[in-house]
């Protein structure tokens, strides 16, 4: 399941991360590695960004970006 597929209050690992270079190392430099776990806390109210809270801290992202982050185990 995508990232950007997540309804609020899931949470879920992450199994890859995509993209192009520049904004796959532009995630990994923000905390979003493989082996993660995630909490999708909310979107915002025109749903683009969403909120996560990962490694212990709030991060928001835009849906485009998180399309292209892939998550297993999806609770």
């Amino acid at each position: 399941m995508l990232l950007s597929e997540m309804k609020d209050g899931q949470s879920g690992i992450i199994v890859c991360v995509g993209g192009n270079s520049a904004l796959r190392r532009r995630l990994h430099e923000m905390g979003i590695l493989k082996g993660s776990t995630l909490y999708l806390e909310k979107y915002a109210p025109l749903k683009d960004p969403l909120e996560l809270i990962i490694n212990g801290y709030h991060l928001s992202i835009r849906v485009e970006e998180a399309a292209q982050i892939t998550v297993d185990n999806v609770k």
